[in-house]
């Protein structure tokens, strides 16, 4: 006979190995559909009524696809779906740069005569109209000029005496036709003296009346006032009383900008060079002022690329009204190089990019199902997404939330 201990390790391993089977015939069951007797089990997915199974955000996964989502009438609401709309989409180019002031609406303000500065009348930052006084000096050329005109100014009057006498002397023949003819040349050489000595007075900015002041009060001011030639904003000043200044000798004591318009000076690449054309309309955006737009066209286009790389300058002539841009800003700006293209287009927030970089958008495909479909994405222009593949006008899109409805899915599908 088989002793007690023999007879429990027998009885102990048969009850591990009927275990065992039980065990695989259930982990066959499960996977199979049929229970270990051979009838049909449902999938844990579609027990119950059969419904779709409600996630945490109360927004329900279809079973029948992994990349649809089954959204109420207030769902669809939220997400604004809408139909695909045409939009024209312009073909443009891009470049980057900064503003400047229109050079050649800057003037450099030079005295025309050499003087010391007496007195100074604006500052940097100032805005002065056309023929406002800058600064004056101390001139000894005005000085020399203005005595010259009180000189010809008396020459004249002589002569002028001197012609009425010899036409009576003449008349009662006390002097010879010799004597008079002397007389009227000496007249009309002092008339010519005057001219000019008016005329070099002109050169200095005095006025008729401010000469005939001159003369008939004979005094003589030395203190020449120095204009601005336009009406702009004063953008430099090297100025400073007591400076011995001269024409044309840099630095200029004042420069003035007319700042209605600046420059924006951009790097564009060469084989952007064929969509550039003077007089093409340009739009500008600062980073001082984001979503601003400032409009100007193209003014300038550089003779030679930058071997170094391979760029050429542009020069746009930009409007700024108000005066809010400044020397140095970076600005890029768009440019049109071609005609518009009529495309369908999404908002921004109606497309999402995917990890492995493709775009999708989410599809109406009827019964409150949202189906997630993958685009092909052109420009972006207006807020909107060109469509070059994917979808077509007229199909129903959602337009807002797209990010969320793919975060959505994600979570349902854990």
């Amino acid at each position: 006979m088989m002793n007690l201990d023999k007879r429990s390790a027998i009885v102990g391993a048969v009850a591990t190995a009927l275990a065992v089977l039980v065990s695989y015939g259930t982990y066959l069951a499960l996977f199979s559909g049929e229970t270990p007797s051979g009838g049909a089990q449902a999938h844990p997915a579609t027990q119950g009524s059969g419904s779709p199974s409600k996630g945490p955000n109360g927004i329900s996964a279809s079973p029948l696809a992994s990349q649809a989502l089954e959204l109420s009438s207030q769902e669809f609401a939220k997400f604004r779906v809408e139909p695909v709309q045409e939009h024209e989409f312009k073909t443009q180019r891009e470049a980057v740069g900064s503003i400047d002031f229109n050079q050649e609406m800057s003037v450099q303000v030079f005295t025309p005569f050499p003087g010391r500065i007496i007195s100074l009348f604006a500052k940097a930052g100032d805005d002065v109209v056309h023929g406002a006084t800058l600064f004056t000096i101390d001139s000894p050329d005005l000085l020399e000029a203005e005595s010259k005109l009180i000189s010809a100014a008396g020459t004249l009057n002589v002569t002028t005496h001197a012609v009425d006498r010899a036409k009576q002397l003449y008349d009662v023949q006390g002097v010879s036709q010799k004597d008079l003819d002397q007389a009227l040349a000496d007249h009309q050489s002092a008339e010519g003296a005057l001219r000019a000595a008016r005329d070099a007075l002109r050169i200095f900015g005095k006025t008729d009346a401010e000469m005939d002041r001159v003369v008939s009060d004979r005094h003589v001011d030395s203190v020449l006032a120095v204009h601005s030639p336009i009406t702009g904003r004063i953008t430099a000043r090297n100025a400073a009383p007591g400076l011995f200044v001269q024409p044309g000798n840099a630095p200029a004591p004042y420069t003035v900008s007319d700042i209605s318009t600046m420059w924006m000076l951009a790097n564009v690449a060469e084989t952007d060079f064929p969509f550039l054309q003077l007089g093409e309309e340009v739009a500008v955006n600062v980073n001082a002022y984001p979503g601003r737009v400032f409009r100007g066209r193209v003014v300038n286009i550089a003779a030679t690329v930058d071997p170094n790389t391979r760029r050429l300058l542009v020069r746009s002539e930009i409007r700024d009204a108000k005066h809010e841009l400044r020397p140095g800003m970076f600005a890029t700006f768009l440019i049109r190089a071609g005609k518009t293209i009529l495309s369908p287009a999404v908002p921004f927030a109606g497309i999402v990019r995917e990890g492995d970089g493709t775009m999708s958008a989410w599809v109406n495909t009827g019964d409150g199902r949202l189906e997630k479909r993958t685009v092909k994405v052109g420009v972006q222009q207006d807020g909107l997404h060109q469509i070059l593949d994917g979808l077509k006008p007229g199909e129903l899109v959602a337009n807002d939330g797209a990010l969320f409805l793919n975060n959505a899915l994600t979570a349902e599908s854990r």
